[in-house]
């Protein structure tokens, strides 16, 4: 979404990123490892105290054989039929890997990437063209409905931009902000990025207020990558936090869980992580 706002191409912003994922990479393992010390210590004060029966050992290969079970049955019923085996899971995270090579050395566009390696993901995954091309229907209404969604986005900031109606907006907050806020407003907004995925949904934050703040700071030299790198690394986090995300919900079924609970406990987390990466990206000029 970002890349149709700033017209650079997703790989650019992809690598671009990389440094900063690797920062919330160990930042989730810490926070994952704290929260688990923290669980651990709950549940032996509720087994001391005589509130809890049970053992904090967890054997996890049970637990997943149970699991590959369960999807077993549910796609034997829907009758998806696709080859097993090692050797076929072993040449998936081959091409898989493949795939990222080539996007990260820049040998192909990721258009063309995406689309070679779905091509050669159907022929060694699906033994006939009927298998194949029921795995396309099962999974083209959310391809082509996004699609949908970023060409209506490209009218939308055409009419916004020819018109000139989004240089007059940004013109208009460069006059009422003060002068010293100006070039960091991108900054500011990428720190409000998870409060904002809470009133907002991801296209409204991309395609509406995206575009204001990267006109906004273009007046003062701020790329469009750096723009919209601070309002990307500041907003994905709300994602796991956010009403509007079908995937939360779905979490929270599964876990059997109560979304005020959950924002409860996980809202404080989720904030103060995005605003530690925004602000690692700042100072390692990531956002310039």
């Amino acid at each position: 979404m970002a890349v149709t706002v700033i017209s650079q191409d997703p790989n650019s912003i992809w690598v671009h990123l990389i440094p900063i994922q690797g920062v919330a990479a160990v930042l989730v393992l810490g926070i994952a490892a704290i929260l688990g010390w923290s669980e651990k210590r709950r549940i032996a004060k509720l087994q001391a105290s005589g509130e809890f029966v049970g053992t904090t050992e967890v054997n996890v290969a049970d637990i997943a054989a149970d699991f590959q079970n369960r999807q077993d049955e549910i796609q034997e019923q829907k009758g998806y039929h696709f080859r097993k085996g090692r050797a076929i899971t072993i040449i998936n995270i081959v091409l898989a890997l493949g795939v990222l090579v080539s996007l990260l050395s820049g040998l192909l566009p990721p258009a063309p990437a995406f689309l070679i390696a779905t091509t050669i993901a159907l022929v060694l995954n699906f033994a006939s063209a009927d298998d194949q091309s029921d795995a396309l229907k099962r999974h083209a209404p959310n391809a082509l409905s996004m699609a949908g969604v970023i060409l209506a986005a490209a009218m939308f900031l055409g009419v916004l931009n020819e018109s000139r109606m989004l240089e007059e907006i940004a013109l208009m907050l460069v006059a009422v902000l003060p002068e010293a806020v100006g070039p960091y407003l991108h900054v500011i907004v990428g720190l409000l990025g998870v409060p904002l995925d809470l009133l907002t949904s991801t296209d409204a934050y991309y395609f509406s207020v995206l575009p204001i703040v990267q006109e906004t700071v273009a007046t003062y030299d701020v790329s469009g990558m750096g723009a919209a790198s601070a309002l990307i690394i500041g907003n994905v986090i709300g994602t796991f936090v956010s009403p509007f995300s079908p995937a939360l919900w779905l979490a929270l079924g599964l876990a059997g869980a109560q979304m005020g609970k959950y924002l409860k406990l996980a809202f404080p987390i989720a904030w103060a992580l995005s605003v530690t990466m925004v602000l690692v990206a700042f100072f390692t000029g990531m956002l310039v």
